[in-house]
C-alpha cells in the first residue's frame, strides 16, 4: 500500500513539474508577443520618422532582427517544454544510463 502512495506522490510531482515548465513557456511566449510587438512598433516609426515609407520600415532587418533571434530561444524553450529532443531522447537518455550502470557493474566486480 505504502508503494501506491508512493508512486501517486512521484505522479503528483511530476505533474506538477510539467504544468510548472508549461506555465513558464507561455510566460515567456507572451512577453516574446508584447515586447516584440512594442519593439517592432517603436522601430518602425522611428525609420519612418526618418522619411522612410512604411514598406521600407517594415522591411528593414532592424525590424525583425530582435524578433528573429529571441524566437531561436523560444524555439529551444518550446523544445524542451514538449518534449522535441532529437539529440537527447528519452532513448539516448536510457542508453548512456545502461552504459553507465554496466560500467559500474564491472568496476565492482574488479575488486570481488
Amino acid at each position: 500500500m505504502e508503494l501506491n502512495e508512493f508512486e501517486h506522490s512521484d505522479k503528483l510531482a511530476r505533474a506538477k513539474k510539467k504544468v510548472k515548465e508549461l506555465k513558464g513557456f507561455y510566460i515567456h511566449l507572451l512577453v516574446y508577443v508584447l515586447v516584440n510587438l512594442f519593439l517592432m512598433t517603436v522601430t518602425i516609426m522611428g525609420i519612418m520618422s526618418s522619411g522612410a515609407s512604411f514598406s521600407e520600415a517594415l522591411f528593414n532587418f532592424g525590424t525583425f532582427s530582435t524578433p528573429f533571434f529571441w524566437g531561436i530561444g523560444l524555439a529551444f524553450h518550446a523544445a524542451k517544454v514538449f518534449g522535441y529532443s532529437p539529440f537527447f531522447s528519452k532513448d539516448w537518455e536510457q542508453r548512456q544510463i545502461n552504459k553507465y550502470v554496466e560500467e559500474e557493474e564491472r568496476d565492482a566486480n574488479k575488486f570481488r
